[in-house]
């Protein structure tokens, strides 16, 4: 007996195929949110990054964690080397332009005032 669905189709196994292929690049994109951005960098004043890649901090972040952890230090069979973390120095970066602070010099201070009621 003939299929009749429109499934087995050649056209619509391509459309098929195009969209798991699709689907799989939005999915695994490289430089999506949850991924590792162009260029990492912190800011120079303002807020701290809320993710960074580990692989961006340091080229051996994994044995880094794991001596943190622990993992492994009771092997009495093969007793861990200490690890030696190799970081990386990430470059800082101005989102706006500051204006320098202007301090008087000497600078003093009064110590016996007090600060104003609240």
């Amino acid at each position: 007996m003939a299929s009749t669905r429109n499934k087995n189709l050649k056209s619509d196994y391509c459309l098929e195929q195009k969209r798991y292929t699709e689907s799989r690049t939005y999915n695994f994109y490289q430089f999506s949110p949850y991924g590792q951005a162009y260029s990492p960098a912190i800011p120079s004043i303002g807020y701290t990054p809320s993710h960074i890649n580990p692989s961006a901090l340091s080229n051996n972040h994994v044995d880094i964690e794991s001596a943190l952890l622990g993992i492994n230090s009771t092997n009495l069979v093969e007793p861990a080397k200490p690890v030696i973390p190799e970081l990386n120095k990430l470059p800082m970066i101005d989102f706006f332009n500051r204006v320098a602070v202007i301090m008087p010099q000497p600078l003093y201070m009064d110590t016996n005032q007090r600060p104003l009621p609240s």
